[in-house]
């Protein structure tokens, strides 16, 4: 825990370094310089799901879109993985797919502050030998609020900063079913925790040009549900590279790291076993817009993964989003 706090203070010194630098600074808003312009509006993506897909807000696919500032739209990605059906160590493996289309928006409230609504619904499927286990269902919603602490406006041929910091709650609108997880050592199979589950966020973005670097660091505390069951607080960080290609339809790639620690699962204030996890994936994604819209892939891939003890697999996550710009 302590490790994971000082990571997130180290990246929020990293920020403030940056916004030390105060010349050549431009009033808002931007003039000239196109490309600089739609950079502006790239805003970090703030990776928040939890292991195995339980109530995932976005497979660690981020709050934001690439080009749209202010935006209403459809996402949905899908999350692949393997576990041990049983307890045993000659239990059977299985495959696991979770499922989620989420509605989603970032609104502006005031100048500098923005919130971000995601609305999921999942559906899951377990693929036993005595047969597929299916379940379905309203997620947990979620609600972020970002602040921009410091925003730098700049020509395109010098570095410019951006620093963001917020909050939010995620509300348990899913069903937490213990029935889900008898047997099996994943106890992220299901739609919701069941629980009142508070986040803390920050991000730093870094451009010249049509280049930048995005770096974030996002955590999760989570409470006890009804059922006395409370899964680990999760730590989650990130950094993603993004090109602006400029012509009549907009190209954005981006290729970057993104990682997800979590702590130990307690039921009955005592821990389960071979709950705590981490994971380290590469992701690499592309954005395409033109006027209103725009159109997301996202595809990511585990580097290096620890999670429930070995016994379950991270294979993939993959996301499509599409955006109309308010």
């Amino acid at each position: 825990m302590k490790k994971h706090l000082l990571i997130l203070m180290a990246l929020c010194a990293q920020a403030a370094v940056a916004i030390t630098v105060k010349d050549s600074l431009r009033p808002f808003p931007y003039s000239g310089h196109e490309p600089a312009r739609y950079l502006s509006k790239y805003h970090a993506l703030l990776d928040d799901c939890d292991a195995c897909g339980c109530s995932s807000n976005g497979g660690s696919m981020g709050f934001s879109s690439m080009f749209n500032n202010e935006f209403v739209g459809l996402r949905y990605f899908y999350q692949r993985y393997s576990s041990k059906d049983g307890i045993f160590n000659n239990s059977p493996w299985v495959d696991e797919n979770f499922n989620t289309v989420q509605a989603w928006a970032r609104i502006p409230i005031v100048r500098r502050l923005q919130v971000s609504a995601l609305v999921p619904y999942h559906f899951h499927v377990r693929e036993r030998a005595t047969g597929d286990q299916r379940i379905e269902g309203l997620g947990d919603i979620t609600v972020l609020a970002m602040f921009t602490a410091y925003e730098t406006m700049r020509d395109s041929t010098v570095l410019t900063h951006k620093l963001q910091a917020g909050g939010g709650l995620k509300m348990p609108t899913g069903k937490y079913n213990m029935a889900n997880n008898v047997g099996s050592v994943n106890p992220g199979f299901q739609v919701g925790t069941g629980s009142w589950d508070y986040l803390l966020a920050t991000e730093y973005v870094l451009k010249k040009g049509r280049l930048g670097l995005n770096t974030m660091a996002t955590y999760t505390i989570k409470t006890q549900n009804e059922k006395l069951y409370r899964f680990g607080n999760q730590f989650n960080y990130g950094a993603t590279l993004f090109y602006l290609i400029e012509q009549k339809v907009k190209w954005v790639p981006q290729l970057g790291i993104a990682g997800e620690v979590f702590a130990s699962n307690f039921q009955y204030d005592q821990i389960v076993p071979d709950s705590s996890s981490d994971i380290v994936f590469g992701k690499v994604g592309l954005e395409v817009g033109r006027n209103d819209f725009s159109l997301g892939l996202n595809a990511m891939l585990p580097i290096n993964q620890h999670l429930n003890g070995g016994k379950v697999e991270s294979n993939y996550r993959l996301s499509v989003n599409l955006n109309y710009s308010l």
